[in-house]
């Protein structure tokens, strides 16, 4: 099945900027991404990459500057924007005690979507994932794990993704799939935010790029 988001959504950087330590991480940045475009953010180790993606998300404190959703400040939206965007960050926000399937159905509760045990085969299948529906998370591989943590991003309720550093810990299949997800999720009117040190091409979409330094 084919999801259209109903409209264009957008996201921009007004004279952003962080703060850390008492000096600034990278400077000001202006920037606008619209339905259908998605962005991969760049920079060694420190330059700020997580902590832009975090800004993005709500969950950490804008020193200077604004971000904005749709001409609106984040910081008025609130949850309305955070309903608007589905995270992925290092860790896979997985229960490890709990089975595949168990953590399935409470991440689709909280995004308000509903299961049945054959959308959990058909699920487990497209991330080759077949038969690990009752086997417990900690007994996964880690790259098995990323693969489970990808699973709400094809629930298509989340116009925004915002990934940091999604390829790692993905052997080259993973990763395939991953670009699959996102330029099929773009392909429907979706936007994106990645951090990576990685270059991996999303069909022929183009990246837009901001590079930290």
């Amino acid at each position: 099945m084919v999801f259209v988001f109903p409209s264009t959504s957008t996201l921009s950087f007004s004279k952003l900027g962080c703060i850390k330590g008492g000096r600034p991480l990278f400077n000001p940045l202006d920037f606008y991404l619209t339905s259908g475009q998605w962005l991969h953010v760049s920079g060694v180790n420190g330059s700020g990459k997580t902590s832009l993606l975090r800004m993005v998300c709500g969950l950490s404190s804008m020193e200077c500057g604004d971000i904005l959703w749709n001409g609106q400040s984040i910081q008025v939206l609130g949850n309305a924007y955070r309903y608007n965007l589905c995270y992925l960050g290092h860790l896979n926000a997985l229960q490890e005690s709990l089975t595949v399937d168990e953590n399935l159905t409470f991440l689709a509760a909280l995004r308000g979507v509903t299961l049945k045990s054959a959308d959990h085969n058909d699920l487990l299948m497209r991330f080759a994932l077949q038969g690990r529906g009752r086997q417990l998370v900690r007994h996964l591989s880690q790259g098995q794990k990323r693969r489970v943590a990808f699973i709400p991003l094809a629930w298509g309720t989340a116009p925004l993704w915002v990934l940091d550093e999604p390829y790692v810990g993905l052997d080259d299949a993973g990763i395939g799939l991953l670009a699959d997800l996102m330029a099929h999720h773009l392909q429907c009117g979706g936007l994106a935010v990645l951090a990576s040190h990685q270059r991996v091409p999303i069909g022929d979409i183009p990246a837009r790029q901001i590079e930290l330094q």
